[in-house]
Parts: C-alpha cells; sequence; structure tokens
C-alpha cells in the first residue's frame, strides 16, 4: 500500500488588524494624557512677575499683557506678551521670560525721566524722553528741571524731552525750569532758570552746542541773563558790573 502524503496546509496570512487596534489605542492614550494635562495644575501659569517698572503699577502691566496666574501657559507666546506690554506708551523696552513649569516674568524699561511738572496741588508728574507724562505722586524727590506754561499736545515739548535725554545729566543738573518763549524767529525758544539764579534764552534746536559755553559762563561769571541763540550774550544782573561781561558785544535781533 501506499503510504499517503500528508497534505501541506497554506499558511494563513495574519490580519493586520491587531496592529491597527494597538494604533488606535496608543492614539487614544495620547489624547487621554494630553487632556488631562492640560487640564492640571502644572499647565497652568503659576506666577507672573513684574520687574524694572518706576512709575508704574504692576497690577496695570499684568492686565496689559492680558496674563495672570491660572491662565494656559501655553496659550500665549512671549512675543505676543511683549507686543501687548510694548502699547503702554512709558515702555520703552520690554522682555518676557517663560520658564517651565508655570512661571513667566516681564522685565520693563521705562523710558528715561527728563523733567517734571508741578499741578496746583502739589501733585509731580513725570516727563518721560519721548513726552508721556506719567503721575510721580506728591513726594518725590525733583532732581530734574520743572517744565512750566507747555500745552501737553506742543510739539516743541515733545523735541525738548527728546533733546534734554541726549545731554548729559551733570551737564543740565543745574536747570530748575524751562519754559516756551517763542520768537518769529525761534519758533522753539526757550528761557531756563538755573538752581545758580542764571536765567538763558535759547532754542531747544540749538541746546546741544550751546551747553558746553553755557557752563563755562555759568562757572566763572556772577548771576545774569545769557542769551544763546544765532550769537552769545551775557548781562549781569548787577548793573556795576554789566559793561565788563559778556561773551559777544555783537547785538542781534532776537
Amino acid at each position: 500500500m501506499q503510504e499517503k502524503m500528508p497534505v501541506l496546509r497554506e499558511p494563513v496570512k495574519r490580519r493586520r488588524s491587531g496592529k491597527k487596534l494597538l494604533a488606535v489605542l496608543f492614539l487614544l492614550f495620547v489624547v487621554i494624557l494630553g487632556v488631562l494635562f492640560f487640564n492640571s495644575s502644572i499647565s497652568k501659569v503659576a506666577t507672573v512677575t513684574i520687574e524694572g517698572q518706576h512709575y508704574l503699577n504692576a497690577a496695570e502691566i499684568r492686565k496689559v499683557a492680558g496674563i495672570a496666574a491660572g491662565d494656559s501657559f501655553f496659550g500665549t507666546s512671549a512675543g505676543k506678551l511683549e507686543a501687548r506690554v510694548h502699547t503702554i506708551k512709558a515702555i520703552e523696552n520690554v522682555k518676557v521670560t517663560k520658564s517651565f513649569p508655570g512661571s513667566i516674568t516681564i522685565h520693563v524699561q521705562e523710558f528715561e525721566t527728563v523733567a517734571y511738572t508741578l499741578s496746583k496741588n502739589g501733585e509731580i508728574t513725570a516727563i518721560l524722553a519721548n513726552g508721556t507724562g506719567i503721575a510721580a505722586g506728591s513726594e518725590m524727590i525733583v532732581d530734574k528741571p520743572i517744565l512750566s506754561g507747555w500745552k501737553a499736545d506742543d510739539p516743541i515739548l515733545a523735541e525738548l524731552c527728546k533733546t534734554l535725554s541726549t545731554i548729559p545729566e551733570d551737564s543740565i543738573a543745574d536747570f530748575s525750569e524751562i519754559k516756551p518763549e517763542p520768537s518769529p524767529s525761534y519758533k522753539d525758544r526757550i528761557k531756563i532758570y538755573t538752581r545758580t539764579r542764571f536765567e538763558v534764552i535759547t532754542a531747544v534746536s540749538l541746546l546741544p552746542e550751546k551747553i558746553p559755553t553755557l557752563n563755562a559762563v555759568i562757572e566763572i561769571q556772577p548771576p545774569g541773563l545769557i542769551t544763546m541763540l544765532l550769537a552769545d550774550k551775557y548781562a549781569s544782573f548787577t548793573p556795576e558790573v554789566a559793561d565788563n561781561q559778556g561773551i559777544s558785544q555783537k547785538e542781534t535781533t532776537q
């Protein structure tokens, strides 16, 4: 009898449904983890620290930034926060640092203070280099010149603030008050009162170049009127010495 040969079965093809199921389960696991993470305290803002401000209130900066403890840490980028804070006119530079988990630091730099104004009730307003005024209270130590007689929207005022910010602080430390005194020839003419009792007539556009001569006169002459426009002149407040003093004897029409 012939032995029967066993019939060889064809290999059964394994279905890929098992791999698909694993993939689906893995994605579901990732989604669940993501939901749990973004709803947990670790994904929330824990602290918002404001640094560098001098006059501005930290709460005001937080409000403008639109971020507070409990908000989503990943909801807003550092760049967007910086752009929001930069809309505050008093701020020149801003840097936002996000440190996971939950810490956000907003470091601001206000424009330099170049002068002050004083209200009738004694309230002091700091005038910044870009012309912005910001409340400084009534107990502020006034170490900059007082601006009086200026309108808030005067373009010459903005130019004056910008000019003062470019002059070394020790060169204008003697200035106590600056008033506008425009003339047909000089729309930006100003009058400066000094702590050493001098009166100075000049123009905003001429002030930087006149500072060295002005300081030299103040150092060697008694109090008087100094005119520094097209020509420089000095006249002492003491009549008997007036004839012997002067930067220039050239008379000019102011």
